[in-house]
């Protein structure tokens, strides 16, 4: 018995997007663009992503779900936001912007606007240019 996938309008658009990032849209890449982006912009754990697709049975392993991530981060459809050595989210949004990190809850937010004004950079090391400047802002509630 064969298992019949439905082509939803939905599922060619997220096939093309991966198709247009240079990706070929293998079944679990689908399943996996579906969940991160079928809800707006938002900042995600490969580990809450993780559990997202498990909890609709999407048959994948915690190391996919990071190669699928990184691969998706390297296509341009994401933006990796490393908050401390052993936490990094992904972010649906790839405009420039900036993060509050809320410590008590684990959880990045986006910073509205023009929320960060730059005065000065530092010069690139010679041959190197600037790709862009992250500035992660940790608070927690007030004692």
């Amino acid at each position: 018995m064969t298992e019949h996938h439905h082509v939803t309008h939905q599922d060619l658009n997220v096939a093309d997007t991966l198709r247009d990032a240079g990706l070929r849209p293998t079944r679990q890449r689908v399943a996996l663009a579906e969940l991160l982006f079928s809800k707006g912009n938002r900042h995600v754990s490969a580990e809450l992503l993780h559990e997202e697709a498990e909890a609709v049975n999407v048959p994948v392993s915690l190391a996919t779900v990071y190669n699928t991530l990184h691969q998706f981060t390297e296509a341009g459809l994401l933006r990796e936001v490393a908050v401390e050595g052993t936490k990094t989210y992904f972010d649906t949004n790839t405009d420039d912007h900036h993060h509050f990190f809320i410590e008590s809850e684990n959880r990045l937010m986006d910073i509205p606007g023009k929320g960060v004004h730059l005065t000065s950079m530092p010069q690139a090391p010679e041959g190197m240019e600037v790709v862009r400047v992250d500035v992660v802002v940790r608070v927690r509630p007030k004692r």
